[in-house]
């Protein structure tokens, strides 16, 4: 049993091993290669990030995929660095969006450049992204489309807010599947598509994908209030300091809303305050960290696991099943 990829995940045959390890350092290279410009200041800023490490979640998610076709087919590395590439190139836009200091361990590409030149960097990968595309057909571009303008609607939704009588929980769900859902979704799709499985293979892992996105999203949200460590890869109560929506916040507002307890109302009006104060921000996260919204936050993240997991019920039980379905239990695993 051989741990690979993100959280430590086990794959118990050696052929699976070594197809994924191989397939996950090929993407490496792709990164690299797609981050290098003719102008060196570029090259430094488009690989800032990708220096920096990361989970690689969602190349591993296409190598699994590809486990039910021809793992071996020569559109599926590129698929899997085009999804990287959008995800690190939202990484950078998102970082100017949130004015954050740091990313994965280092100081973020705002920080350090400027806000346009991290708008501007992410943009280049956008445009290195697409030229890869265009090489993988038509239906690979169209399909990357789509989950984009998910991804924008997703963003716009989060900063406009829910309309008027929208649940803001309901209203926060879709934002992730926007945001987080649906690049998460193509990067199993394109793995299944890109090995030539069985349409219906591909539309599960799709389905999949799509799900265990949400889950992920919503363990990094109860992360962010209950780690004492860096597992999420950012300051623990960054979310909440910047005035990010997180579910665990969202659940405390809505209780506090629904009955109106002195202890809720006393937390919204602290949340609600000046969460830059290192005094304050402390004692919001010590609230929240033993409050029942924090496990609440835990139950949805293990639902959208689960459900995850129900997709893969119908596809034959393999190596590469077992490792899609432990994904899951990883997800939900970070959230504790």
């Amino acid at each position: 049993m051989t741990v690979v990829g993100p959280f430590g995940l086990s794959v118990r045959d050696q052929a699976l091993e070594a197809d994924v390890q191989t397939g996950l350092a090929a993407v490496e290279a792709g990164l690299l290669d797609a981050t290098k410009s003719e102008v060196p200041f570029i090259t430094e800023a488009a690989r800032h990030l990708v220096r920096a490490g990361g989970k690689r979640f969602r190349p591993l998610l296409v190598m699994l995929a590809a486990q039910f076709g021809d793992p071996y087919s020569p559109g599926i590395v590129p698929s899997a660095v085009v999804v990287e590439l959008t995800h690190l190139a939202t990484l950078y836009h998102d970082d100017v969006m949130d004015e954050a200091e740091v990313r994965r361990g280092v100081d973020s590409a705002n920080a350090r450049w400027g806000n346009s030149v991290a708008v501007l960097t992410g943009d280049f990968l956008f445009a290195r992204a697409s030229h890869i595309l265009a090489d993988l057909g038509p239906e690979a571009v169209r399909i990357q489309a789509e989950a984009f303008e998910r991804l924008v609607t997703g963003q716009i939704l989060e900063t406009a807010g829910p309309r008027d009588g929208r649940e803001p929980v309901e209203h926060y769900l879709d934002v992730i599947g926007g945001k987080t859902g649906s690049l998460i979704a193509v990067s199993g799709r394109f793995g299944a598509m890109m090995s030539g499985a069985d349409e219906g293979v591909v539309d599960i892992l799709t389905q999949y994908g799509e799900r265990l996105g949400v889950a992920f999203q919503l363990a990094d949200d109860v992360l962010d209030i209950a780690s004492d460590s860096h597992e999420s890869g950012k300051t623990p109560g960054t979310d909440l300091r910047e005035g990010i929506p997180t579910l665990p916040v969202l659940h405390v507002r809505a209780q506090a809303a629904a009955h109106g307890r002195p202890e809720d109302l006393e937390l919204v009006a602290l949340l609600d305050g000046d969460l830059t104060d290192d005094t304050r921000h402390a004692e919001a996260l010590r609230r929240l960290r033993v409050h029942p919204a924090l496990e609440q936050a835990r139950r949805d993240t293990v639902r959208y696991a689960e459900e995850a997991r129900a997709m893969l019920a119908p596809l034959p039980e393999c190596y590469a099943k077992a490792a899609l379905e432990e994904l899951c239990d990883a997800v939900v695993h970070r959230a504790g």
